[in-house]
């Protein structure tokens, strides 16, 4: 099971990609647990996980908010593709900081995009995933660690 600092570095790393990357925080509600693959939405970032943990984690956002956040990176593409490459960026850049909090034991893929909500992405069946809500203007989107 995640320990809560290994939990906290997700969300550490989801606060400061807003901080930075935008210049506006994001409210972290309480992460939960549950049971299965907790539901996507309209673009999801996944990262596959090894080393001293197994498993994914995935960064998953609306279209709206999406390109809110292109506009305040003063981008005006909003096409499939660079909605893609953004929730890709999201995703790494968070596991890049958690990865600095768990050590260099945490090994993460390249970025895998998936489309649309309820958009398949495997986890380990019986495993319970970790649910950060994350909340940014009038936006909201989940960060999903699910490892072990």
């Amino acid at each position: 099971m995640l320990q809560e600092r290994e939990l906290k570095t997700f969300v550490d790393g989801t606060t400061q990609y807003f901080e930075v990357a935008v210049q506006q925080p994001a409210s972290i509600g309480s992460p939960y647990l549950v049971s299965g693959v907790p539901a996507t939405l309209d673009y999801t970032g996944v990262i596959n996980i090894s080393g001293k943990r197994e498993g994914v984690v995935y960064f998953t956002a609306p279209r709206a908010m999406l390109t809110v956040l292109l506009m305040k990176m003063q981008e005006n593409d909003f096409s499939h593709e660079n909605m893609c490459d953004l929730v890709s960026e999201v995703a790494n850049t968070i596991c890049s900081s958690a990865r600095r909090g768990c050590g260099r034991d945490f090994v993460f893929s390249a970025p895998n995009v998936v489309h649309g909500e309820s958009a398949d992405v495997s986890v380990v069946p019986g495993r319970r995933s970790f649910v950060i809500p994350i909340n940014w203007r009038s936006h909201s989107a989940k960060l999903v660690v699910a490892l072990k």
